[in-house]
C-alpha cells in the first residue's frame, strides 16, 4: 500500500482490507463523507485553492480541512484509482437554485466502470451530497444512507434530483464528455472568483453522520438534522463561538501553519457576513 493511500485511510478511519468492487466503492464515500467535511473557508478568507495532488494531500489529509467538489472529488478520483479501480472525473452545471439560464460547469463529479456497471459517486456537493455511489440508470429511485435519489436522462445530458418533501429537486446536469485538469481549474478559479458565487458571500459547511443525520453551517447558523428533520438548531453569537464549533462539531483541523487558520482571521473575515439565523439547509 502506498504512503498516501496510509495516510487517507487513517483520516477516514478506515482499516478494512481494500478490493475493487462495489462493497469497497459503497464503504469508502462512506466513511470519506463521514470524516471529511465540505467547506469554502478558503474562498472567504480568501486564499488560492490549488488542485494538484500535492496540493489536495496537504490540505485536506494531513492538515484535517475539508474543501469543495473540486477538491473533495479530486483527491476521492486518485484514492480509487490508487485501490484499482476505473474512475475519471465530469463536470456538471448546478441547477440546484433553479437558475433563469444554464450556468457553466463547475462541479466535479465522478463516473466509476466496474464490471460492465456504470456508477457516480460525488463526495463534493455539500448538504445534498451523495454517500454512496449510484448506478448511472435514468428514471431508477436510488437510496443511499442519506436520502433518495433519481437520473434523468436527455439524450447525452444527465440531470441527477434528489427526494425533498413530496418532489424531485434538480442537483445539476452532467455528461460523460472527457474533461481535462484545464477544466477543473477553470471551473475551480470561477467557483472562488466570480464576483456572484455563492461561495464568495457565506461560510458554508457540511459532514454527513454514519447514522443518516448531518451537521451544516451556514455562516453563524449551525444545524443538526436527522430523518430530514432539524435535531438541533444554534445560532451562534460571535467568532469565537464558530472557530470552537468548527473543531468540535465537524473535525476540522485549524493548526496546520500552511492550511490552518486563527480566530483573529476568522474573526476578520465573519465580521461582513450576515449573523441573523436563517431557515433551510
Amino acid at each position: 500500500m502506498s504512503p498516501f493511500l496510509t495516510d487517507y485511510f487513517a483520516r477516514i478511519g478506515w482499516a478494512q482490507p481494500t478490493r475493487v468492487d462495489i462493497e469497497t466503492l459503497h464503504a469508502l464515500h462512506l466513511h470519506h463523507n463521514c470524516a471529511i467535511p465540505f467547506e469554502n473557508i478558503d474562498v472567504v478568507l480568501p486564499r488560492e485553492i490549488h488542485l494538484d495532488d500535492q496540493c489536495l494531500v496537504d490540505k485536506l489529509v494531513t492538515a484535517r480541512r475539508g474543501g469543495y467538489c473540486f477538491e473533495q472529488n479530486g483527491l476521492f478520483e486518485r484514492v480509487l484509482r490508487e485501490v484499482g479501480f476505473n474512475v475519471r472525473s465530469v463536470l456538471g452545471r448546478v441547477v440546484l437554485a433553479n437558475p433563469s439560464q444554464m450556468p457553466p460547469r463547475t462541479h466535479r463529479l465522478l463516473l466509476v466502470e466496474l464490471n460492465g456497471e456504470r456508477w457516480i459517486a460525488d463526495v463534493g456537493f455539500g448538504g445534498q451530497t451523495l454517500t454512496a455511489p449510484i448506478r448511472l440508470l435514468a428514471n431508477e429511485e436510488q437510496e443511499t444512507p442519506h436520502g433518495m435519489y433519481h437520473l434523468l436522462s436527455e439524450g447525452n445530458d444527465w440531470v441527477l434530483q434528489f427526494r425533498h418533501h413530496e418532489h424531485w429537486q434538480s442537483m445539476y446536469h452532467f455528461d460523460l464528455t472527457t474533461q481535462y485538469f484545464s477544466d477543473y481549474v477553470m471551473g475551480n478559479f470561477w467557483s472562488a472568483h466570480w464576483p456572484q458565487s455563492h461561495f464568495r458571500h457565506h461560510l458554508l459547511m457540511c459532514r454527513h453522520l454514519p447514522d443518516g443525520g448531518k451537521l451544516t453551517l451556514t455562516n453563524f447558523n449551525f444545524t443538526h438534522w436527522q430523518n430530514g428533520h432539524v435535531e438541533e438548531q444554534i445560532h451562534l453569537p460571535d467568532a469565537e463561538a464558530l472557530y470552537k464549533l468548527m473543531q468540535e462539531r465537524f473535525g476540522l483541523g485549524v493548526a496546520d501553519p500552511k492550511h490552518g487558520f486563527t480566530l483573529a482571521e476568522l474573526t476578520a473575515v465573519m465580521a461582513g457576513f450576515d449573523t441573523h439565523p436563517q431557515a433551510g439547509k
